[in-house]
């Protein structure tokens, strides 16, 4: 059985990873997955390459739609950690433009995993689930650090089309823009 909680700026999906096969898995998982697409890479493909029989990875995750959103939760909770960690030092709508440009888990090449697994998993996925709380609390966030619901809905829709952009163009340069602009 597969658990989606209610999102609270943490992790909420946790079935599988507390095994060392279920750890590989998903580490293997999220490698591929990023790296050529969620609807690309098959279940055989990923027990293969962690070392483990399919019976092994449906045992940890369930089923591949799981272990996808399992993939987006890590991605998540990484991604989430980070920016509380610099804003701790620098409470500021900067700070989520920092964390995007500096985060290890952003290829300039292949853009965001949270914008990629959307244009491929249908809204009733699980994993669209975690995609939406994952978007929802950098955008609470952005109010939070502005004190304004409105000017919060433009700093995400800056972020967001900079984001798209990095990956199209493979430069900064429209994160740096939005960042001005949000900040100007």
């Amino acid at each position: 059985m597969v658990y989606l909680l209610t999102f609270t700026h943490r992790s909420v999906y946790r079935q599988g990873v507390t095994t060392p096969a279920g750890q590989r898995i998903l580490e293997t998982a999220s490698a591929l997955f990023y790296a050529h697409g969620i609807t690309a890479v098959g279940v055989a493909g990923i027990a293969e390459a962690a070392g483990v029989t399919k019976k092994t990875l449906y045992d940890c995750f369930g089923s591949k739609a799981a272990l996808v959103a399992a993939y987006l939760q890590r991605r998540h909770d990484r991604w989430w950690a980070d920016l509380q960690d610099r804003l701790e030092t620098a409470d500021s709508v900067d700070t989520v433009f920092d964390t995007y440009l500096a985060h290890p888990q952003f290829d300039t090449a292949l853009g965001c995993g949270f914008q990629r697994a959307a244009a491929e998993l249908p809204h009733d996925h699980p994993g669209f689930a975690v995609i939406r709380a994952h978007k929802q609390a950098v955008r609470d966030e952005l109010e939070r650090l502005t004190g304004d619901p409105d000017r919060a809905d433009h700093v995400f829709l800056l972020l967001e089309g900079a984001v798209a952009r990095r990956a199209v163009e493979g430069t900064t340069d429209a994160l740096d823009r939005a960042r001005r602009l949000a900040t100007g």
